[in-house]
Formats: C-alpha cells, sequence, structure tokens
C-alpha cells in the first residue's frame, strides 16, 4: 500500500479489497481458484507472506474439540402415547394427494428430526407443517363459498365450482385440535415455568449439547449452533430454552435462509430473522441456531462458543463457521456420532487440507524459471502458459475477455442459432493438438475467411484451444458478432439495440395517476365558438381556451368554428356576465343533462348567440330571473306549441315539451274514454290520485284549460359516432300526457339553445379527444395522421364509447414487428436469426415501449374516462377559472399497460394513414428502433446490375409473379441450413426472420380491411391460422412448390418432405384454415415460405406495397377462406371451455 500510495495520480492507485475468507473456493484445485478469482476482478490476490505471528496473534484460532454422543435409541418409552404420527396413520395416502399435501416430504423431513432431535421436536414440526396446511385448505374453501354466495345475491353465474373438502380433512382437523396445548405457539402453557421438557424426549445428541451449553455457560455468554436443515434450527431454539438444566439461561433464536417449505415451494426470508440478528448482536439473546446462511455476510460479535451439530460438508463450511469463535479463549466444537468413522476422516481431511491450500497463495509469488516438460497433461494448466495468457477488456462497457470465459462464449453463440429436428447443433469445430484450429459454424452469417482461426501453440491441448478461443471471440467483437458487453445478443435494460439510453421504469405503479391534457377551463380570458347543427347558428361555447374547430355526426352535421375573444366594459361589467352565464349554464344542465344541479361552476358557458356570433345576455336573463319555469301563460301563442319546454310542478325535474293547448277541457272534466285517465270521475281525481305522495299533497287547480304534451328525455351518454352516422340525438317519446295549464311552469329556452345542450355531452366529448390527438400530434412530432385513426388509437377500452385502441394495437404491432426486423436484419449484418430474434424481442418488448412513453410522456393525451352524463365532469373552483396560470390537465387513473397498447395503436393508426413511409416517421418520433425516417428504398441501395436467375427458379417466378433483380438472395432464400452446414454460404434463416414479420403485417393489414367490425380478437385468430406452419407448409407445395427446388443435405428431411407433399397437394385453402391442426408437415416448409418471401422484400429494394402484393398473390386462397367466426382447434376450444367453467387445473395424461 505504501509503494502505490505515492502515485501521483490517483486514478492509476488500484483499489484494494480485503477478504477476511479464504480465496481458495475449490481446494482440489487451489491455483485454479486463484487464477479464476483474479480474472474474474480484474485483480491480483496478494496473501500476507511476512509477520505471521503477529497475524496469528491478532486473528487467533479457538480452542478445536470434537465431542462424540452416542447412537439414538430405538424407543422412548417414557414420550407420553399415542404420538401425532401413529393418529395420521389411519388416514389413506389419497387423502393427503386430495388435499394436495405432500405427505413424502412431510414424512420424510418427519423421520429426520425423529433421528436427529427425538420425538417432542420430530411432533412439533409436523403439528406446525400440519397447521400451515389445514389453515390453506380452509382459507381457499372458505373463499369459494363466499365467491359462490355472493354470486347468488347477483343473479350471476358462478365462476368457480363450490367442492367441499373430503370428509377426512373435518378429522384431521380434530386431531390436530386434541395436540394444541402440547406444540401451538400460541399455548401459554409453554412459556410458563412449570413447563419443562424432559431430557428423555430427546435424542443423546441433543443431550450432549445440553451439557455443552451448561459447562461453557457465563453470565455474558454467547454462542452460535450450526445445523444443517431448517426444521432442525427451528425445532432447536424452542426446545432448548425449556429444557431441564437450560431454563432461564438460553436465550435462543432461529435463523435461516429461503429454504422451500414440504412443498417444494421457496418461502420468503421472514423480516423476523432481521429483528433476530440485531437480538444476538445486543445480547436480548445469547444463543443463535442457524443453518449455513450465518457462516458469512453477517456482522456479529465473537462468540465464546461456537458448535457444529451437524457433520461437516466442505473446507467452505469448516473454515466460515470456525471463523465466529475469533476470542483467544473461544472454542469451537465438532460434534460427531460415536463409531462414525465417515465424518471423522471428513473432518481429518478438511483440517489437514487448510495448511496446504493457505500455502498455495502465500507461496504463489515464488519465481520459477524452470522449463516445462513436453508431456504436460491436457487438464493441467502449466505456469508458462499461464504467463502467456492475454485479457481484453471493451473500453466502452468494461467487459472483460479470458482464456476461461472464451470457451462459453462461442457456445453461447452457436447455441442460439435456430435448428429443426433434422439440423444438427451447431458446434464450434476444434482441431489440432498444441496449435488449435477452430471453424464456427457456417450459419454465422461471416465471409467463410472469417470463420476459421488458428491459435498460437501451446502446451497443452485445452489451453490451446482456449487460445485460439480467444482470439475468436476478440476477432467477433471487432466484426460486430458481439456487441460490447461480450454478449451475443444483449438485452440491456439501459440502452437501446442503438445505443439510446432507457429510463427504469420498474417504479412505475400497475395503476398510474397522471395528469392528461384537458382543454375545459373556464380561464380569465375567455373565448367564444359558434355552434351550428345541421348549418344553422344554434349557440356559443365559452372557454378559457382556444379550441380547435371540430365537426361530428349526432342525428345531424355538427360543427364548432373557430373562437374569438369576448371583450368586457370592465371588471364590475366581466363579474356580472360570467356569473350570468355560470348561472344559465347550470339551468341548461339541469334541464337538459343531468337533472340534478352542480355543486361547482362549470368549467365552460353555453350561452343563447345573436348573428353576429356574440352572447345574448338578455336572452340568458330571462331564464336565469325565474330558474324554476314562469306561470304567466298570457304570452304564450301557438308558435310556443312544439318548441316550448314546460314542467309540471308536481313532478318537479321531469321536462315536457309542450303540444297543444286543450280549452275545452278543464280539471273537473270528465276524462274522455279509453284515456288512461279513464276510470276516474274526474280529471282532478285521477290527478290528485296520480301526484300525492308520503310527503307531498298534489297542488290541482279546480279551473283553466288542459294542456297536452310529450316527455322530453334528457341527453343520455356523452358518446358520438367515430366512422358511421349513428343516431346520438334527444327525441321526444310520443306519449300523450295531460296536466292542468296552471299547474305548469314554462322555461324561457329557445329550441336551438335546448338542441345545443341535448348535443352537448357528445361535443365535449369530441371536443376532448381532437384536442388531446392534436396536442399529441404537436408535442410529440407525430406526422398527420388523420384525426379519427388518432384519436382511437388514444382511447382506451374502459371509456365505453364503441370504439377503442384495441384493433389498431393488433395492427400496430405487426407493423412495430417489420420496421424493427427490416432495421436489425441491415443493421446487424453479421449476426444470426437467433441473434437477431432476441434483438428484436427487446425492442418489441412491453417494457421497452412502456419506458420509451413515459420518456415522452404519453400518457398526458390517453383518453381513459367513462362519458357518462349523470355525472357531470366539466366542473371547477371558482379560484382555478380565474386563476391565469392553471394548467389545462386534470387527474385520470388507468392502467401503465395502457401506454404500451397506445404506442402499438398510434402505429397501426400512422400505417392506415399514409402506409410504411408515415410509420417509418412515427416510429424514430417515438424513439422506436426503426433506424430513422429515410424511406428504405433510398436508405438500403441495392446492386443496380442485375444478376439473372438460373431456368432452375423460373416456374417460381411464375408463380410468385414476380422476377428477381439478383440471384444469389434467391439462392440464399431456397438453401436449408444442412447444406450451409456442410458446405459453408448462408442460409434461408435470416431472410426467414425477415419474411416471417412480413407476412404478419401483410395478412393483418388484408383482415382489418376487410373485417371493418372485426375486434381485436376476431383479427387474431384468422391471423394466426393463415400464418401457422400447416398453412404455410401447404402454399409451398400448392402454390409454389418449394420441395422441388428446396436444397436439402439431409436424408431424414427429404423423405419427411416426401411423406407429406401428397397429403399437402391434395389440401384447400378453406380446409388448412379450418382443420390445419391436424397436420404436422416438417417445418422447413414453412420456413422456406416465410424466407423467399423475405427474398421478395429485399429484391425490391424493400419496396413494400409490390412486397404486400406478391404475398396476397402467393396466400390468395387462404386469405378469401377467413373470417372473424372462423372455429376454433380442439385445444383451444377445449382450453375456453374449462376457463369458463371455473376449472384451475388441467392434467392430459
Amino acid at each position: 500500500m505504501r509503494e502505490y500510495f505515492q502515485t501521483p495520480f490517483t486514478t492509476q492507485r488500484p483499489k484494494i479489497f480485503g477478504m477476511t475468507a479464504s480465496p481458495i473456493w475449490n481446494p482440489k484445485d487451489a491455483i485454479g481458484s486463484l487464477t479464476t478469482l483474479e480474472a474474474n476482478m480484474d485483480s491480483k490476490v496478494i496473501g500476507v507472506r511476512t509477520h505471521l505471528d503477529e497475524l496469528h496473534e491478532y486473528s487467533p484460532k479457538p480452542l478445536e474439540i470434537i465431542k462424540e454422543y452416542p447412537f439414538p435409541p430405538e424407543t422412548y418409552v417414557d414420550f407420553p402415547s399415542p404420538m401425532l404420527w401413529s393418529c395420521l396413520q389411519i388416514f389413506e395416502r389419497d387423502t393427503w394427494n386430495d388435499l394436495e399435501i405432500p405427505w413424502n416430504a412431510l414424512e420424510m423431513r418427519y423421520h429426520s428430526t425423529l433421528n436427529n432431535l427425538g420425538p417432542y421436536a420430530a411432533s412439533m414440526f409436523l403439528y406446525v407443517e400440519l397447521e400451515q396446511h389445514i389453515l390453506r385448505v380452509q382459507n381457499t374453501y372458505m373463499e369459494a363459498v363466499q365467491t359462490s354466495e355472493y354470486a347468488a345475491e347477483m343473479g350471476l353465474p358462478s365462476q368457480t365450482k363450490l367442492k367441499a373438502p373430503p370428509a377426512e380433512f373435518w378429522q384431521i382437523q380434530q386431531i390436530h385440535v386434541d395436540f394444541e396445548e402440547w406444540y401451538s405457539s400460541n399455548n401459554p402453557s409453554l412459556d410458563s415455568i412449570i413447563f419443562c421438557i424432559p431430557l428423555e424426549w430427546c435424542t443423546p445428541k441433543i443431550r450432549t449439547l445440553a451439557d455443552l451449553l451448561l459447562a461453557y455457560y457465563t453470565p455474558k455468554f454467547q454462542g452460535i449452533v450450526f445445523v444443517e436443515q431448517r426444521q432442525t434450527a427451528t425445532c432447536l431454539a424452542s426446545i432448548l430454552p425449556m429444557l431441564s438444566g437450560l431454563k432461564g439461561l438460553i436465550r435462543c433464536g432461529a435463523l435461516m435462509g429461503q429454504g422451500v417449505n414440504s412443498d417444494g415451494i421457496g418461502k420468503p426470508t421472514s423480516a423476523g430473522h432481521t429483528n433476530t440478528v440485531e437480538s444476538f448482536r445486543r445480547g436480548h439473546i445469547n444463543l443463535l441456531i442457524a443453518t449455513s446462511v450465518a457462516e458469512e455476510g453477517f456482522d456479529f460479535p465473537a462468540c465464546d462458543l461456537v458448535i457444529r451439530f451437524d457433520p461437516l460438508a466442505h473446507m467452505v463450511g469448516y473454515v466460515q463457521s470456525r471463523g465466529r469463535a475469533r476470542h483467544k479463549t473461544s472454542t469451537f466444537i465438532v460434534m460427531i456420532q460415536q463409531g462414525d468413522t465417515a465424518h471423522f476422516t471428513r473432518y481429518q481431511t478438511l483440517r489437514t487440507a487448510e495448511p496446504e491450500v493457505n500455502e498455495a497463495y502465500q507461496s504463489r509469488h515464488l519465481s520459477t524459471d524452470e522449463p516445462l516438460e513436453d508431456d504436460v497433461a491436457d487438464n493441467e494448466l502449466g505456469l508458462a502458459d499461464l504467463a502467456e495468457r492475454e485479457r481484453y477488456v471493451v473500453e466502452s462497457s468494461g467487459a472483460v475477455l479470458t482464456y476461461d470465459n472464451s470457451m462459453s462464449l462461442l457456445n453461447r453463440l452457436c447455441s442460439l442459432i435456430p435448428r429443426d429436428a433434422f439440423t444438427p447443433p451447431h458446434l464450434p469445430k476444434f482441431s489440432g493438438d498444441f496449435e488449435a484450429t477452430l471453424i464456427l459454424p457456417s450459419s454465422v452469417p461471416l465471409p467463410a475467411s472469417d470463420l476459421t482461426f488458428i491459435g498460437p501453440p501451446r502446451r497443452s491441448k485445452k489451453e490451446a484451444r482456449r487460445a485460439v478461443a480467444f482470439m475468436a471471440v476478440k476477432t467477433l467483437h471487432e466484426l460486430d458478432v458481439f456487441d460490447d458487453f461480450l454478449l451475443p445478443a444483449s438485452r440491456s435494460k439501459s440502452e437501446d439495440v442503438d445505443g439510446r439510453p432507457l429510463i427504469d421504469v420498474t417504479h412505475v405503479p400497475n395503476m398510474m395517476d397522471v395528469f392528461v391534457e384537458d382543454p375545459w377551463t373556464a380561464g380569465r380570458a375567455l373565448w367564444i365558438h359558434p355552434v351550428h347543427i345541421s348549418k344553422n347558428l344554434v349557440a356559443g361555447l365559452v372557454t378559457g381556451t382556444q379550441l380547435p374547430p371540430v365537426e361530428v355526426f349526432c342525428g345531424g352535421p355538427v360543427h364548432t368554428g373557430p373562437g374569438r375573444r369576448m371583450i368586457f366594459e370592465d371588471g364590475e361589467d366581466e363579474s356580472l356576465k360570467r356569473r350570468l352565464m355560470i348561472e344559465f349554464t347550470r339551468l341548461g344542465i339541469w334541464l337538459r343533462i343531468t337533472a340534478r344541479p352542480l355543486t361547482d361552476p362549470p368549467d365552460f358557458f353555453l350561452v343563447p348567440i345573436n348573428a353576429s356570433c356574440e352572447a345574448d345576455f338578455d336572452v340568458m336573463e330571462l331564464l336565469v330571473a325565474a330558474p324554476g319555469g314562469y306561470s304567466d301563460w298570457s304570452v304564450i301563442d301557438e308558435s310556443d306549441l312544439d318548441n316550448l319546454m314546460i314542467m309540471n310542478t308536481n313532478e318537479h325535474g321531469r321536462p315536457l315539451l309542450l303540444h297543444k293547448i286543450r280549452s275545452d277541457l278543464n280539471p273537473m272534466s270528465t276524462p274522455l274514454p279509453g284515456s288512461r285517465e279513464d276510470g276516474h270521475k274526474t280529471y282532478f281525481d285521477y290527478f290528485v290520485h296520480k301526484w300525492t305522495r308520503k310527503k307531498w299533497v298534489a297542488r290541482v287547480p279546480t279551473e283553466g284549460p288542459l294542456v297536452e304534451a310529450h316527455i322530453l328525455p334528457r341527453s343520455f351518454k356523452g358518446v358520438y359516432p367515430l366512422n358511421s352516422a349513428a343516431e346520438c340525438t334527444v327525441k321526444t317519446v310520443p306519449h300523450r300526457l295531460v296536466a292542468p295549464r296552471d299547474s305548469c311552469r314554462w322555461f324561457a329556452m329557445s329550441p336551438n339553445v335546448r338542441k345545443a345542450y341535448e348535443i352537448l355531452p357528445a361535443l365535449c366529448h369530441r371536443i376532448t379527444d381532437i384536442y388531446r390527438s392534436r396536442r399529441a400530434r404537436f408535442d410529440l412530432g407525430l406526422p398527420p395522421i388523420r384525426d379519427n385513426l388518432l384519436v382511437e388509437a388514444l382511447t382506451l377500452p374502459s371509456t365505453d364509447t364503441g370504439y377503442s385502441n384495441q384493433r389498431l394495437e393488433t395492427l400496430g404491432d405487426a407493423a412495430l414487428k417489420l420496421c424493427t426486423s427490416v432495421h436489425l436484419y441491415n443493421e446487424y449484418p453479421r449476426r444470426h436469426e437467433g441473434q437477431l430474434s432476441i434483438l428484436r424481442q427487446s425492442s418489441v418488448s412491453n417494457r421497452f415501449l412502456l419506458g420509451r412513453a413515459k420518456e415522452l410522456g404519453l400518457e398526458a393525451y390517453v383518453t381513459s374516462e367513462n362519458h357518462n352524463v349523470h355525472s357531470w365532469r366539466y366542473v371547477e373552483p371558482v379560484e382555478k377559472s380565474l386563476d391565469t396560470l392553471a394548467e389545462r390537465r386534470t387527474v385520470r387513473r388507468y392502467p401503465r399497460r395502457s401506454l404500451q397498447d397506445c404506442m402499438e395503436a398510434i402505429l397501426g393508426a400512422s400505417f392506415l394513414t399514409g402506409g410504411i413511409l408515415m410509420t417509418l416517421f412515427t416510429g424514430t418520433s417515438l424513439g422506436l428502433s426503426f433506424g430513422g425516417p429515410i424511406p428504405w428504398p433510398l436508405r438500403f441501395s441495392r446492386n443496380p446490375v442485375v444478376s439473372p436467375v438460373s431456368r432452375y427458379f423460373v416456374d417460381l417466378e411464375e408463380s410468385l409473379g414476380y422476377t428477381f433483380h439478383r440471384r444469389e438472395i434467391l439462392l440464399e432464400a431456397v438453401t436449408h441450413p444442412s447444406v450451409s452446414l456442410t458446405s459453408g454460404g448462408p442460409s434461408y434463416q435470416r431472410l426467414e426472420f425477415l419474411g416471417d414479420a412480413l407476412l404478419d403485417l401483410v395478412v393483418l393489414s388484408y383482415l382489418y380491411k376487410k373485417f371493418p367490425n372485426a375486434t381485436s380478437h376476431q383479427l387474431a385468430l384468422p391471423k394466426a391460422k393463415s400464418t401457422c406452419s400447416p398453412a404455410l407448409a401447404s402454399l409451398a407445395v400448392r402454390r409454389l412448390k418449394l420441395h422441388q427446388i428446396l436444397l436439402v443435405n439431409s436424408l431424414d428431411l427429404t423423405e419427411a418432405i416426401n411423406a407429406y407433399v401428397p397429403l399437402l397437394q391434395s389440401t384447400t385453402g378453406q380446409e388448412i384454415v379450418e382443420r390445419g391442426w391436424k397436420y404436422d408437415p416438417p417445418k422447413a416448409l414453412s420456413d422456406v415460405f416465410e424466407s423467399v418471401m423475405g427474398a421478395v422484400l429485399v429484391d425490391s429494394a424493400y419496396n413494400y406495397d409490390k412486397a404486400t402484393a406478391v404475398v396476397e398473390y402467393a396466400m390468395e386462397d387462404v386469405l378469401s377462406a377467413l373470417s372473424p367466426s372462423i372455429a376454433w382447434d380442439p385445444v383451444t376450444a377445449l382450453l375456453t371451455w374449462i376457463a369458463k367453467a371455473g376449472c384451475s387445473k388441467l392434467s392430459i395424461e
């Protein structure tokens, strides 16, 4: 340390890592252990070489003792009978299986505990394990009962079948209860002074342990007992404080790792273990019963006594457990059963080997210049070879390549190369002895010259192979086959495939509370927007935001115009007019929409408007002056019939439309025969009978005419048709109602304003959607995607609007896959299909899309509201309406998965608007791995020289309706990996990777346009039917006859193809779609179809439209057979039926 401290630059000083444990993790190969540790940590291990006496003084070894104990007895005559175990033997194994209790595992652990600790501890273990299973069965049954009762109460079909536990379960539970007073942790008698566990109920091993604890006990005593099994630790910690002689002296705690329960399921480490460690440090407990988890990693005080209760297994456990006894007066005791020579021999071996291991790293610094013998064994590593080893460090990532990890990296690279059942595994081939030659599989897309490596001479064969493997990985990294992390395909969570950073989304909750853009606020400045219905000016919409002009169909065309700033004379004038608009809008919403008053002011106003597009405050004053309506009927004439809104005071809140004034009838008239009032002596009697309620006495005049009116329903829902002229207006209900005129009040609201309020919920919904979509387009830098498509892409299914982003998300997923595939195919020309598939998966994953969405702030533009008008959401406090700095945002809650779906849906919308070109632009704006917005034909140039295709492929070109520009692409497309493996050259796998993505998008686009009303699920099934292996194999044989030109070097594959060809030739497109699940042709047939389609895309200079035409032509009969109502295959039908039946498990034998 003194030597390096003098280095002037701190960055050049080494980092020092002090180890209290031995660096030798494999005593059988001490030097190898050190070498591996040094390579992994990029370090040099230095042992203590001088002043060893001083080291031993400050790090003393404890007194080490062997303590023998007798065999356990065959029986325990003093233990009470019957035992819990004996009582449970009456039940058959089938009973335990029905209860899903792993009796075999319980039995094994019970007998282990019985032999090790005795009957009381074994019974305690069995009691506790059984208690957990009984509680599980009870809770499961009670949850099922509650679910069934709730379903019956709600009148719903039960989703789960109620299955009561078998009758034997209740017997098992009763037996468990009978033993509660002996073993339950909730029984206070176990903690009482009078309860002591007799030593006769324990094994001699525990008795010996108790004697040791008594012999070494002091008031400040602290010790650790190391055991192997979790149940041993738990039981010992429970019974030791209750043994006669130890009660009141020993305070125990158990410390264990994660482990598994008797089901084999991992148990999380209890939070109480942290308290156990802290209690031991503070001395609240003085004896820790621990598994190997306490051997290292915890900061414990030095112990007076450390006991190995169970046999030692290895050097590491021996050294580390002994290290807990580091006082000069500490004692380390190893307990060995009498006559157990194997355990004794292993212990002596470990004691003897430890000094030899220490010597290995304390003396390895000694230099040796002695020449190595020529006949070094293959499994030995000479010091000369070790001295010649190199290390390769990637500066950008710090990844280290060594001789030890190079072989595994090559094997990993080759293992990722896809293969079918007829292709042997892809492996690196080594030849030569002390100068090795390495040949990589030809499926690695490199020139033949870059697939062969000749390594330097070494003194052993294995070292020669390591050396050439090191050379190969280093070269492959330079050729970009391995990335900067020296991985064949990295799935980095911090950056994408293009090296751009990714944000961490682990903190994003499943349900997000986010701020979304919302235009509705009555700000300090107000704009009035004219509202037209069927080209008639009907009202003005006043907001604090300049709204975009919108169009919506609600029984007729509705549109709004550009906003104009409202001007007020002064502050007092503005305040009065604002108050007037607030009250008018409140009344309008109450009368025509909600049927309930608003508690907060509205955040916009809908007001009458004159021909100059200015708010008509005089008309507003008429309605606000009489919020309950006018009773003066002298001003009403025939022009008001079928136009005037009225309300009966006896039926407050029920608006009516005046139809006729019946001067020929009065309340005392006899009802007309056949009318609803017929049966009563007079109209007066009928009205009193109908309108009198518990707390309301009907107010019916005896004079004056009657009026006829129609019910005027309120606006029912704030939805609008996105792509069709569906009906969404309010119509009067054609039922004639009569009422006394003088019991009714009329409202000063013109028909135009009334109609404006009736379409207001749908208009607000449309304005919100357009506002958010255009803000998203501007803020995110999106291309001009059609408004309706972008609205659909940003709308979640939870809105219940009749449209959502699910269809577009299905299409966008396929567009994302193709655009990413094309980019990766060209960006990484030296990576094989397996590597490209992993890169693609990381670039289209939900995690990646969520990260990009959060990075862009996409959550601010998503529509998740359910537009139910019964709870009017367009309100805001007065202080916000006058705040000039108030943000136009509101809080919404929706799942985080919605962001991923919106990302894909936006891609789908852009694809429908402008094809692949606009999709590339959109994906680049969204930060996706598309390689930029430049069109593919301009970005990926092709050789302008035409390379004529062999006459061998003429029939294929005719079947495709396409002439290839370059013959080498077509030759690659029909070359099976078995040929590439033996003769070299590329196979069809990379083109298959591309063709797979192309087919997905072409088929989904076809289905999307053909079935505009199909749901996303109805699109997914026919797409899967048409692109499955049997369907593509059928097309390969029937349409393209690819089996005749496929280049194969496998007799088994050739025979398998020939056997299936007649069967595939006899099928039709309809049959293969409906019953394709019956066929299982060789995968090579579907692979070569995909590769040929990928070859068309590449050869056409990535002309997507041309490639689409070829694919649709080749798949014509299969595509024509698709429909949203296509039948499921038997497996899908079975699984769906099982899920609906509420079955949680399926067993197929």
